[in-house]
């Protein structure tokens, strides 16, 4: 309400206004034969009275009015402050006021925490007492209530000028706590982040330094195994990732001129408002010159399989060197002594990528930007140390959510590696395939981890270590072996040189799955191979398996075959392995105990065209394999089986089913219709019993 409306009618509407701040007097009508449910208003030139129709709502009239007319009284004590031992009390009553109210509405703890945000913004000669004084007068209201973006600033201040005060541990850690816990968006209150952020490194600041920040983190998450406050998480990685991109801050404005945060706080995004552009130039120092004595060995124009690129040794001599140019507005790429590079300005990374002997950039932080990624770094690190939370961590940075600048810093890279291998050490597969990129055709944590990649600072452990987490769940497909064909079979063989039986695995399934074409790249795969005793012993055994495909596959044998009930994965692979099944063409499976597992068995029958799977445990990693390599099949029943979306998705690459039974599963309706627009020969679908019925 405004203002009340006055009339010279004892009934109705008022045609006057009259303020709150008139108000001399207001009470409840309690004497005999009183109008019922009245509210008395006295004001300078009369009284006023006001009929509810109830009980409750003249009540309600009443403490609202009533509270309206001391937010006034104080709003107007504390807009012109004399002493400040007054001001102080007056704050206290204010505090109190808000607190004893038996009005619940969101209002009656914010107008007061605005009326003393404003006080203290007006007032910034205060002393460091006056601050501390102020801030635990106000400290019950911030219990349930998240402070205005000006008490933020306050806040802030605080922890920057005094972070060792007892007033960051007693008052602070509650409501940093309370908004860590309830926050839904940081970005409509980014000043709510920045005090977080303030806090945490006041944490920091303490004796026991990181063992504080430590020890907060622990309670935020809860002595349980599991969180109960599911947005403690996301706000806390959210903080860090401000925080670290506020510490390249000053590299990223000078390569893209873009306002800095400090400036979209501030409201200052106008381009004559900022610095000239100091753009990023990668340079390369100049080749030692030629002598005529010495002159350069000449190259025959006939060999056109030498490669582009400058000889080995000079690409890895070389170095990457910054420099900040000032008063120009483009960034130049240079690479002196070598041939002129196109206009546009190449990616930071692709740079950084020239040579994996040059995969760093040489980035000197200031002392306190220092500080803030070591602090901010190490909470990434405790985060990934909580089973609960590493899924929905490994979903958050899976997109790469850090700037450029902070992947080719070394520091950077070396602190997150943690993270990483925690995620490639996790059996989940929710967890370790957001080592994946989010979407073909970005890089993800497996690239820049993997030799040759930015952040790559070992010979391949890492690299070994996702591979390994990778193949075993359900990547272990041709488009996973393929990608690793094409960009990673050096390293693949360099670890497979070296012992590593991953790497050794790996080989041997691509030339299994005839993933390399080329002569000569199989035959050095087999040589790497052979050069090691656990590489000699799996390549035997590739050899026995091929040996037993042909026999396999070798044309006779049934045409239709059903294996008992109760079957499992080993009796068919022992049945499989008996004689030669090329004729094989319908194989019903139903009511067995196989499971996805045998698919790898499933895969080697070449005239296979109707698969009955009915109540088996086949599974989608099943899927995504017979998806492959079974492109000729026509009949396919998963009726009752624990396949779902993900593994269903996969049959879109299955051209030839015409007929697919997919009863009492857990497809969704989404899928059924992808499916649908996928496969053109698809006549034959059984879909009862699930969402999309």
């Amino acid at each position: 309400l405004q203002c009340l409306h006055l009339c010279h009618c004892p009934t109705g509407y008022m045609e006057t206004s009259l303020s709150y701040s008139s108000i001399e007097d207001l009470q409840l009508l309690s004497w005999d034969n009183a109008p019922k449910y009245c509210v008395q208003l006295s004001f300078p030139g009369g009284t006023v009275l006001l009929q509810a129709a109830n009980s409750y709502l003249r009540d309600q009239w009443f403490h609202s009015l009533q509270w309206k007319k001391k937010i006034y009284k104080y709003r107007k004590v504390l807009n012109n402050p004399s002493r400040w031992d007054v001001v102080l009390k007056e704050i206290r009553a204010l505090v109190d006021m808000a607190l004893t109210s038996p009005l619940q509405d969101e209002s009656i703890h914010q107008a007061p925490l605005h009326i003393i945000s404003t006080l203290l913004a007006e007032n910034s000669n205060l002393s460091t007492q006056d601050h501390e004084n102020i801030i635990v007068a106000i400290a019950p209201l911030l219990e349930n209530n998240h402070p205005p973006p000006d008490l933020c600033e306050f806040f802030c201040k605080h922890c920057r000028e005094r972070p060792r005060s007892m007033v960051v541990i007693e008052v602070f850690t509650p409501v940093v706590q309370r908004i860590l816990k309830h926050n839904m968006d940081f970005g409509k209150c980014p000043r709510l982040r920045l005090f977080t952020q303030e806090y945490i490194l006041a944490l920091n600041e303490l004796n026991a330094g990181m063992e504080v920040v430590k020890k907060f983190v622990h309670s935020m998450h809860g002595p349980t195994g599991q969180c109960p406050h599911p947005r403690v998480l996301p706000n806390l990685v959210a903080v860090c990732l401000a925080a670290i991109y506020s510490c390249y801050e000053e590299f990223i404005n000078s390569r893209d001129n873009s306002p800095s945060l400090k400036e979209i706080r501030n409201g200052c995004q106008q381009q004559n408002d900022r610095k000239p552009t100091m753009p990023l130039r990668l340079l390369r120092p100049d080749p030692p010159q030629l002598s005529p004595s010495n002159p350069a060995p000449s190259i025959p124009i006939s060999t056109p399989s030498l490669p582009l690129s400058p000889p080995p040794s000079v690409v890895n001599s070389s170095e990457i060197l910054v420099e900040l140019e000032r008063n120009n507005n483009s960034a130049n790429i240079k690479r002196k002594g070598g041939p002129s590079g196109s206009d546009s300005e190449p990616n930071l990374i692709d740079c950084l990528l020239v040579s994996p002997a040059v995969n760093t950039l040489s980035i000197q932080l200031p002392a306190p930007a220092d500080r803030v990624l070591g602090c901010f770094a190490l909470i990434l690190k405790m985060l990934s140390d909580y089973d609960d939370w590493r899924p929905a961590l490994a979903s958050l940075l899976q997109p790469i959510p850090f700037p450029k600048e902070a992947l080719a810093h070394a520091k950077f890279t070396k602190e997150l590696k943690y993270v990483i291998q925690r995620f490639a050490e996790d059996p989940r597969q929710e967890v370790h395939s957001c080592l994946l990129s989010v979407r073909s055709g970005k890089d993800g944590w497996f690239q820049l981890y993997s030799p040759g990649g930015v952040a790559c600072d070992d010979d391949g452990e890492l690299f070994a270590s996702m591979v390994h987490i990778l193949m075993g769940s359900c990547y272990k497909t041709k488009k996973f072996l393929l990608s690793l064909a094409e960009n990673k079979l050096g390293p693949c063989m360099l670890l497979a040189l070296r012992g590593n039986q991953t790497m050794v695995e790996i080989l041997c399934l691509m030339l299994e799955y005839n993933i390399i074409e080329n002569k000569d790249t199989q035959l050095q795969i087999i040589s790497t191979l052979e050069s090691t005793q656990v590489g000699l012993r799996m390549y035997e055994q590739l050899c026995d398996r091929q040996r037993e495909l042909k026999e396999l596959q070798r044309k006779g044998g049934p045409t239709r075959l059903t294996l008992p009930s109760k079957s499992t994965d080993a009796d068919l692979a022992r049945l499989l392995s008996s004689g030669s099944f090329g004729n094989l063409e319908n194989l019903s499976l139903a009511f067995t105990n196989v499971t996805s597992a045998c698919a790898e068995q499933l895969i080697k029958l070449p005239s296979l065209k109707q698969l009955n799977l009915w109540s088996t445990q086949f599974g989608d990693a099943g899927l995504r394999l017979l998806s492959e390599h079974l492109a000729c099949l026509q009949v396919l029943n998963l009726c009752e089986t624990p396949v779902t979306d993900a593994g269903l998705l996969a049959l879109s690459s299955m051209k030839s089913l015409c007929s697919l039974n997919m009863n009492s599963t857990k497809l969704t309706a989404d899928t059924y219709e992808d499916l649908k627009a996928k496969l053109p020969n698809l006549k034959d679908v059984d879909v009862r019993y699930t969402e999309a019925w």
